[in-house]
């Protein structure tokens, strides 16, 4: 498990579906909204690719987002379109509504760009979300993703045309939250650390 402040990312644990799919997209406003396209009902137990992970699939890293203090499910999160010639991903979460407005998506934002720039050796990651989505504009620039475009009305979401913003963040730009102390590996200073 990854691990942040609030939250660990984990794998997808098959009771975990029922609940993503109830909670996030199953509700049509909500499912739109981060989706970037019409929303159509799946059938239960069908091999929905937004819920059941394809490990096979390399551009594409599913996690089920938890809470760290009581381990209860809080949301999802993904780094997408991975390409690892020009070392670059997408990244996205989408948190259950009880649990919005807790800092949780900050935090998940955090433990993404650790995932895509030191575990996946990436140099830049990019997030693209509807102009009025304040939550992640601003989990996005609390982490150092910058504002580089606006996408003019470029998104059909319940019979309006919205603006997408795009944000960007490269390694050498990156502030990585100081080191927990019950995560950090022994090193040779260290009594118990093992030659």
């Amino acid at each position: 498990m990854l691990r942040g402040d609030k939250v660990g990312l984990r794998a997808r644990h098959d009771e975990d579906i029922p609940i993503l799919r109830t909670e996030l997209y199953d509700d049509v406003a909500n499912a739109v909204r981060a989706e970037g396209g019409p929303w159509r009902p799946i059938t239960p137990g069908s091999k929905d690719p937004r819920l059941v992970v394809d490990d096979k699939n390399e551009a594409l890293v599913q996690f089920s987002v938890v809470e760290l203090e009581s381990g209860s499910l809080v949301g999802t999160a993904a780094l997408w379109g991975i390409d690892n010639h020009n070392r670059s991903a997408h990244l996205g979460l989408g948190l259950l509504p009880s649990c919005r407005g807790k800092g949780y998506g900050t935090d998940v934002v955090a433990v993404l760009c650790h995932y895509g720039f030191v575990v996946r050796g990436l140099h830049r990651l990019q997030i693209e979300t509807l102009s009025d989505n304040t939550a992640m504009l601003r989990s996005a620039e609390r982490n150092g993703f910058v504002r580089e475009g606006v996408l003019r009305s470029s998104a059909w979401v319940m019979g309006e045309f919205m603006d997408d913003v795009i944000l960007g963040l490269l390694a050498e730009d990156w502030k990585p939250a100081p080191e927990r102390p019950d995560s950090k590996a022994p090193d040779a200073n260290d009594s118990d650390a093992k030659a």
